[in-house]
């Protein structure tokens, strides 16, 4: 968020532009540490909505390392997660322990196994534009108060309030890729005697030494030194696990994570060989952890049990294994190619410090490119539609014999592939076949822009996770193709265009289930009957799959006939109701059809079970249209079906819509009725496509859908 010419540091503190000029710390960072501050959390994470609203972007991060957080550095909007719930339903998500967060939220549970409270409120102004997530220590309430929840909120919309001011100047925040992260005491004066605190440290039995919230040693007492068997100026800057061997056991490093995370003290006893064991006492706060080390059996200071220790041992690095235990789970989840893609770059690249990424499909004998990143188009141009035998890179190679293959660095590259390594234009490479039950059905490319010594843990761990993005990447693709045939046959039902009736704007809108096949029963229709009379035809089809999406054909075909044969409404039903009866359909369906009759100034419609439309009168009047339901089509051979009517005057609004629009879990259908009439009030009618959009919207269908819906709108002038 700095100027034009200026530079970003990782501490989010002052900044220097071009001229030399210092800038302070922007207002939004100041705020949200302060909200960190005043609500007691111990970590802070601040996300904003990507420019097309369906990914959140971690901007701002305080009491953490990016590390800890790398699987969520890029959430979708739809993620089981509390940040993407708190976004998407726009609400407060309370989540009140580890074991609470198990039974809601297990992605996010494997992937954080430690004690916990966490909270997420939407960041909400005159749009949304992000989500908050506040963690504290499992020692904490496990409620949280109407003050505390206020606070959540008002500070929720001061953070909404200060993003808008940047948007309306000019500068809008925009995530980079990696977030900013804060210190706990920004803004705030820092002082205190440090000389006499490491004289009072000095005098204290046993070593004292301090971690920086990356687990780096920043400071080592000489009893520290002594009992380690090395000097500060060896350790200072490194991680205890790397540079002192006898640490480097996950087991340790999974307690450091769990003083970051829980911010409850954890104790842990290691050996130092050849005979000496030492205890290790960890005491974590916003700023780092400082860590009391004594020969175990002596006295030592006491050290609170955390309230869920964390005791099984880990089979490699404790973040690693994390982040790819996540990763596993994810593609379970995943459901297109594209998602596959996203989730290998958001997840993958960073855990291994990657800069590029290409995945390959297998399509008729070639490798065609299905998404990169880091990546010009024009050096994807040129591997794309590779044959499976190239020899143009080692995907060839690695595709015949199913083996991954490694580069280090471009020389070793270059011996073999000299074109490639001027292509790519990277200097470490990984190539990983894609297999699936012995069959290749791709390749995935990780790529680095400095040279990259591939450990024998990184190549065992990247071909494992080859395996899983086979299999995902397999799925998806099954999927992606039945959901074009899906699509393709929902927009051969549904018409194309409405036609133009002079003295009547209309607009409609079809939205499948966001999940299943993108496919589903919801129909409309707006059908001219003679020089002067059009109807309006909408129906609900059990179901949102390709059952449903051809009984709807039928359905629509069945009115459309009778309809132009100039049948009542009434009769226009009766005729349908008798072909899904004779047809034995097993899925019901709703209708309702409207006629409009200009000439005679009147409305006629007729329900098969339908919910009412919605009409707004010229004077702002809005209510439900009083319709007697008849039942649904397909049940009844003999069924009536009542005929309502209403006047036909200018200026007139009818909003017929299928009950994926207004149906929510613990709301009363009435009452959504009453909801959707509320809004279509208020809504500016210049614009019949931006009036559904924002009818879509109100109804909070933009993200989750668990049913299609399909949503009519006519507005008559008189004018025709």
């Amino acid at each position: 968020m700095s100027g034009a010419g200026g530079t970003r540091d990782e501490a989010g503190g002052r900044k220097e532009d071009a001229g030399g000029r210092r800038e302070e710390t922007d207002a939004l960072a100041l705020a949200f540490v302060e909200t960190v501050r005043r609500t007691g959390a111990s970590i802070g994470a601040l996300y904003l909505f990507t420019p097309d609203e369906q990914h959140l972007t971690l901007d701002l991060l305080c009491g953490s390392t990016t590390d800890l957080v790398t699987p969520w550095l890029r959430i979708p909007v739809t993620a089981p997660t509390p940040v993407a719930e708190a976004a998407r339903e726009d609400r407060l998500v309370w989540v009140a322990s580890q074991e609470e967060m198990a039974r809601t939220y297990p992605r996010t549970a494997i992937a954080v196994p430690y004690p916990l409270t966490l909270a997420s409120a939407p960041v909400t102004g005159v749009r949304r534009w992000g989500s908050l997530m506040l963690m504290w220590p499992a020692t904490r309430p496990p409620y949280m108060t109407q003050r505390e929840r206020g606070n959540i909120a008002a500070s929720c919309v001061r953070l909404a309030r200060l993003v808008e001011e940047a948007v309306e100047s000019g500068r809008p925040p925009v995530p980079g890729e990696r977030p900013r992260v804060l210190p706990a005491d920004l803004g705030q004066r820092s002082t205190g005697p440090a000389l006499a605190a490491a004289d009072f440290v000095e005098r204290l039995p046993g070593g004292s030494c301090a971690l920086d919230l990356e687990g780096r040693f920043t400071y080592l007492s000489s009893g520290a030194c002594e009992l380690l068997g090395a000097e500060a100026g060896q350790l200072n800057g490194t991680l205890p696990w790397q540079s002192l061997r006898w640490l480097d056991d996950p087991a340790y490093e999974d307690r450091y994570r769990a003083a970051v995370i829980s911010r409850v003290p954890v104790a842990f006893t290691a050996l130092r060989p050849p005979d000496q064991w030492l205890e290790f006492h960890l005491y974590p706060d916003s700023s780092g952890i400082s860590v009391r080390i004594v020969p175990s059996g002596s006295a030592a200071p006491p050290a609170p049990a955390s309230p869920d220790p964390v005791k099984a041992l880990r089979p490699s690095r404790a973040g690693r294994l994390y982040q790819l235990i996540h990763l596993a789970a994810s593609l379970t989840e995943v459901v297109g190619v594209q998602d596959v893609i996203d989730l290998v770059a958001d997840q993958v690249m960073p855990a291994f410090g990657a800069q590029g990424l290409v995945l390959s499909a297998v399509e008729a004998g070639r490798l065609r490119i299905t998404g990169y990143r880091g990546y010009s188009p024009e050096s994807m141009a040129q591997l794309d539609s590779l044959p499976l035998d190239t020899a143009f890179t080692p995907v060839g190679q690695a595709m015949s014999s199913g083996v991954p293959a490694f580069y280090p660095d471009a020389e070793e590259m270059r011996r073999v592939y000299p074109e490639a390594t001027r292509v790519s234009g990277k200097q470490a490479w990984a190539f990983l076949p894609l297999i699936v039950s012995d069959r290749p059905v791709g390749c995935w490319i990780l790529s680095f822009d400095r040279p990259h010594p591939f450990s024998a843990e990184d190549r065992a761990v990247l071909t494992a996770l080859a395996g899983l993005v086979a299999q995902a990447l397999d799925r998806a693709r099954l999927y992606d193709t039945k959901h074009e045939l899906a699509r393709d046959l929902q927009q051969a039902l549904l018409p194309r265009t409405l036609p133009e009736i002079p003295g009547l704007r209309v607009a409609a809108r079809y939205l499948p289930a966001t999940r299943g096949m993108d496919i589903g029963g919801d129909f409309y229709d707006l059908l001219p009957l003679d020089g002067t009379s059009v109807a309006a035809v909408i129906g609900d089809v059990q179901g949102h799959d390709a059952a449903a999406a051809a009984l709807m054909g039928q359905v629509r075909t069945a009115v459309h006939a009778h309809a132009t044969s100039g049948a009542t409404p009434d009769r226009v039903l009766y005729e349908a109701n008798r072909l899904l009866t004779d047809l034995g359909a097993d899925l019901f369906t709703s209708c309702l059809y409207a006629r409009l009759d200009p000439a005679a100034g009147r409305v006629c419609l007729a329900s098969a079970g339908h919910p009412p439309p919605i009409m707004r009168l010229p004077g702002g009047d809005t209510r439900p249209v009083d319709v007697p339901p008849g039942p649904l089509l397909g049940v009844d051979t003999d069924a009536d079906f009542p005929v309502a009517e209403l006047p036909l005057t200018p200026g007139l609004m009818l909003a017929f819509y299928t009950d994926g629009l207004i149906e929510r879990p613990g709301v009363d259908l009435d009452d959504a009725i009453a909801g959707l009439a509320r809004h279509l009030a208020h809504i500016d009618d210049r614009d019949l496509d931006t009036l559904i959009d924002t009818l879509v919207g109100k109804a909070g269908s933009h993200w989750q859908r668990t049913d299609d819906l399909a949503l009519l709108v006519l507005h008559y002038s008189g004018r025709g």
